[in-house]
C-alpha cells in the first residue's frame, strides 16, 4: 500500500499512474450558474446582478478503493449571451478537456470521454 500525500491536481494522479499505480476514473461534466454582483465603484450599480455560468468537470479518481474528487473549471460565460458566444465557449471548454484527456490517456488511465454539446448550446 502506497501512502498518498494530498492529491489535489490532475497531475498528481497522472504521476501516480505513470509510476504503475492502478488509477480508475469517472468524469462528470457540469454547468454551474451563479449570480455575479457588481462591487461599488465598478461599471454597474452595486445592486446589479448578472447570471453567469462556469463549465466544469468533476474527476472522481479511485485508488485502492479510496475516492478522490477534483473539480476543474474550463470556461465561464454569461447566461443569455448570444448563441455564437455560447458555442465558442463550449468549443474552448471541449478543447481544454481534450488536452487533459490526452494527458490522462497517455498515463494509461482508462475512462469514458465526455464533452459538452456544441450544437445544442441551450442544453449545456
Amino acid at each position: 500500500m502506497v501512502e498518498h500525500q494530498a492529491l489535489s491536481r490532475l497531475e498528481d494522479f497522472i504521476s501516480l499512474a505513470r509510476k504503475g499505480e492502478k488509477v480508475d476514473l469517472t468524469v462528470t461534466l457540469n454547468k454551474r450558474v451563479f449570480a455575479r454582483k457588481f462591487s461599488p465603484h465598478t461599471a454597474g450599480e452595486s445592486e446589479d446582478e448578472i447570471d453567469m455560468y462556469i463549465l466544469s468537470a468533476d474527476y472522481f479518481f479511485v485508488i485502492e478503493g479510496n475516492v478522490n474528487e477534483i473539480t476543474k473549471f474550463y470556461v465561464s460565460g454569461i447566461e443569455g449571451e448570444s448563441t455564437t458566444k455560447t458555442e465558442r465557449n463550449i468549443y474552448i471548454a471541449n478543447e481544454r478537456l481534450k488536452m487533459d484527456y490526452t494527458r490522462l490517456k497517455d498515463a494509461k488511465i482508462v475512462f469514458l470521454e465526455k464533452f459538452w454539446d456544441e450544437h445544442s448550446p441551450g442544453r449545456i
